[in-house]
């Protein structure tokens, strides 16, 4: 059962469920797309679990998200609006990425954590509008 709703975006990567979270225009839905790319152009499995808003349960002491009914399989894309997309139902989330403005991301960042609805999570915050490294960033830290 849900228990919050979540401005944000998440993705499957192989096994690895990854949680977008930033501003509005920080660039979240583009990196998703970006890592989806680049899993697939790697032989790995990727899929959307959902774009813009999220819910958010905690189950054994993981974080899942799944995107709401109404706008399950839907991402947006700048300049185009929500268009379909590959999708999966819900995740476990193994890592939470924050965008945030380049004088606020951190250059070393080992072992950060954040909580997320009372889960500790590994984290990253990263530059926003930068997904070329942020998709370094997340692949390094996720070791794919």
């Amino acid at each position: 059962m849900p228990t919050a709703n979540l401005h944000g975006t998440a993705v499957v990567l192989g096994d690895r469920g990854v949680l977008i979270t930033g501003r509005s225009g920080s660039g979240k839905t583009s990196l998703a797309f970006a890592l989806i790319e680049r899993a697939r152009a790697s032989g790995h499995f990727a899929r959307f679990v959902g774009d813009d808003q999220l819910l958010l349960a905690v189950h054994d002491g993981a974080l899942v998200v799944e995107g709401p009914d109404t706008i399950r399989g839907l991402a947006e894309v700048y300049g185009l609006g929500p268009t379909r997309v590959s999708s999966q139902g819900r995740a476990v989330v193994d890592l939470a990425v924050d965008l945030v403005g380049v004088e606020f991301a951190p250059r070393f960042q080992d072992g950060a954590t954040r909580s997320v609805a009372g889960v500790a999570l590994p984290s990253l915050s990263l530059a926003e509008r930068d997904a070329r490294a942020a998709v370094l960033a997340i692949w390094a830290r996720l070791r794919i």
